[in-house]
């Protein structure tokens, strides 16, 4: 008869961590969250949700600024100093989305128009909670927490308008970057990828000139709502006809706006797009295209002008530093058991969290950033059930973030932290 296979040892940080976390304040946790969630707040707006992390960080013990970005928004920095090590700082994002909320939740939101639908409120409490249980289990480790609660991710902006206001000349420059990110998915998985991980985004605007007049003599006219028509149409072509198959790419037209009542034909239309591209010669070709595309319309409908063409916000790609993402997975597999944690490869979703990374005037900064799966069982289970044992289709069958039905499962909140406690372990000195 064979002996069994001891279970292999678990590293210090993983030991650790589960040490950590073992007695989370789990329904403290669930309550912030539930507050939160209730309370959503735009980007740049965040105050109320920024004062709330920074009083948690001042009672755990972290040296702790407020309005860390200026007119960027009230970005929030805790530092607790524990010796010599290396410095980690752990990102949350604060701001919610202009949604009006369809959860039917007994915690929905109650500002209108307004809701928690990309889970940045579950990252807050992840962040403080892990927040809590680091500086709790100071004598386990040594170096420096930074904890960065940062806001304006949904517009790009505040990552950098924390860096601009002075974030690594008037902090501890960190060593190395941690974050995470909710996703849909069956609760209890954790996405790591090292090397790109989300794609670049570009928002692109076009105004389309006409020539206004009554609805009844449209021969007096160049009509900018049919232009525009065109436009959207001919834009669906540019990724099926001129990127490569080999190439990931994504064209969006999100908005478009013209007039003011039914028999005013207008002076011109406003179309609203956005790309998704994981190399700079690819987006460059896209926006090459848009531009042709608007120009060649506009001339085939006999505008009197050009079309504007204005280039807005981007996000960069984000790629995982290889060697900090693959440390930071396997202590993830030894805290969660096997098969938890997979690569999903890169998703066309895109963040700012690079900008923190850019790191300034000091350069670039390496770092790890990961998905946590956060879709109820129940959810998940009714959508195995409607599109079977295709991954793809049940995760189009789930509400994703941005929907007015995002509700992450309470289930992740331990997890969520544990993550967080977990990967800042393995970074730190011991």
């Amino acid at each position: 008869m064979t002996s069994p296979t001891p279970a292999p040892a678990l590293s210090a940080a993983a030991r650790t961590a589960l040490d950590l976390t073992a007695d989370l304040p789990l329904p403290a946790l669930e309550d912030l969250y539930r507050d939160l969630h209730r309370h959503p707040e735009l980007s740049a707006r965040e105050h109320r949700t920024a004062g709330i992390l920074a009083g948690r960080l001042r009672e755990a013990g972290y040296e702790t600024a407020e309005n860390v970005g200026g007119t960027g928004g009230p970005g929030v920095v805790g530092v607790l100093r524990n010796g010599d090590g290396p410095t980690v700082l752990l990102r949350g994002d604060m701001d919610a989305l202009p949604v009006t909320e369809e959860t039917g939740l007994p915690y929905a939101s109650e500002t209108p128009g307004v809701m928690h639908a990309c889970g940045h409120d579950l990252h807050v409490t992840w962040l403080a909670g892990a927040a809590d249980a680091l500086a709790a289990g100071r004598d386990t480790w040594s170096g420096t927490l930074l904890v960065v609660g940062q806001p304006a991710e949904e517009t790009g902006t505040g990552a950098a308008a924390m860096v601009a206001d002075g974030l690594y000349e008037r902090f501890p420059r960190p060593d190395v970057l941690l974050a995470q990110h909710a996703a849909p998915g069956p609760a209890g998985l954790y996405a790591h990828t090292p090397g790109l991980i989300m794609s670049a985004s570009t928002d692109v605007d076009i105004v389309v000139h006409g020539v206004g007049g009554h609805g009844s003599r449209p021969e007096a006219t160049v009509d900018p709502v049919v232009t525009a028509a065109y436009i959207v149409t001919r834009l669906q072509s540019v990724v099926s006809r001129e990127i490569a198959a080999r190439e990931s790419a994504v064209l969006t037209v999100g908005r478009i706006e013209a007039g003011t009542r039914h028999n005013i034909i207008p002076s011109e239309a406003r179309i609203s797009l956005n790309l998704r591209t994981q190399s700079a010669e690819v987006r460059e070709r896209m926006l090459a295209s848009v531009r042709r595309i608007a120009a060649g319309e506009c001339v085939a409908a006999g505008c009197p002008r050009e079309p504007t063409v204005t280039v807005g916000g981007d996000f960069p790609v984000t790629v995982n530093d290889a060697d900090t993402d693959r440390r930071v997975a396997a202590v993830h597999g030894e805290v969660f058991g096997a098969g938890t944690v997979l690569d999903f490869g890169p998703v066309m979703g895109s963040e700012d969290f690079p900008f923190l990374a850019a790191g300034g005037p000091g350069g670039a900064l390496p770092y790890a950033y990961w998905f946590v799966t956060s879709t109820p069982a129940e959810v998940w289970n009714a959508a195995a059930a409607e599109a079977g044992d295709d991954l793809l289709e049940q995760l189009a069958a789930v509400p994703s973030n941005h929907s007015p039905r995002f509700a992450p499962d309470l289930a992740t909140v331990g997890p969520g932290v544990r993550t967080l406690v977990s990967a800042a372990l393995e970074m730190l000195a011991r």
